[in-house]
């Protein structure tokens, strides 16, 4: 009896232990950082948020719908021309398609920002989470590295972006580059999260591309 006991409690600490390393790797792989700090010696760019977006594109097997996000507010600090922070917050009440129109335009779009009656849930849900935000942690060799908020959970991103200026005015453009929507728990039509949808599920990868301008404040 006594070694029944033993070798029960070993294989239920065994099992806890395989549990904890695994969701140990898991929340690794999801880490975030600290945001960037500007330097005293850094110039504050206001984010000009009617020429900044984000573009978008999301796929399932039977099409493809891609469109823009705005942007409502946000600061970049340059020293010299080199990004040293920047922050920005993105309006999910702007969220647009730009291949459909008439009723199938309104209802992806309502659809994509859950003011649908029940399906709140199923994508954004805007009323609850009306902003996003992107806070930079790096920027080097044209690698922007930082940490997207969305529906108030936070994963770290990378992304290839360039950045110009053209007098007061400062350009950072990123090429697009994917993201798993399912890891801000984005899971309407998701596969990995509901296996038995056959051909009706939607990628869980989406296409985004940060387009934007600042001037000096």
């Amino acid at each position: 009896m006594k070694f029944t006991f033993l070798k029960i409690t070993l294989m239920a600490f065994i099992t806890v232990g395989a549990f904890s390393c695994k969701n140990t790797e898991k929340e690794t792989d999801m880490s975030t950082e600290e945001a960037a700090e500007a330097t005293e010696m850094a110039t504050e760019y206001t984010v000009d948020s009617a020429a900044s977006q984000i573009i978008w594109e999301g796929s399932k097997p039977t099409a493809t719908h891609h469109g823009t996000i705005k942007l409502s507010s946000g600061t970049i600090h340059l020293n010299e021309g080199n990004v040293e922070a920047g922050n920005f917050v993105i309006d999910m009440n702007s969220i647009n398609d730009e291949d459909l129109e008439g009723d199938d335009k309104a209802n992806l779009e309502a659809h994509l920002k859950g003011t649908v009656e029940g399906k709140e849930g199923d994508f954004f849900n805007v009323k609850e989470y009306p902003t996003a935000k992107f806070e930079m942690t790096s920027i080097e060799n044209n690698m922007v590295k930082g940490n997207l908020t969305i529906k108030d959970k936070t994963n770290a991103i990378e992304f290839p972006a360039t950045v110009s200026m053209d007098g007061d005015k400062m350009m950072l453009k990123s090429e697009a580059f994917e993201v798993d929507r399912t890891k801000w728990n984005v899971n309407y039509g998701s596969k990995s999260v509901f296996p038995n949808l056959g051909d009706k599920f939607i990628n869980d990868t989406m296409k985004i591309s940060f387009s934007l301008v600042a001037t000096k404040a």
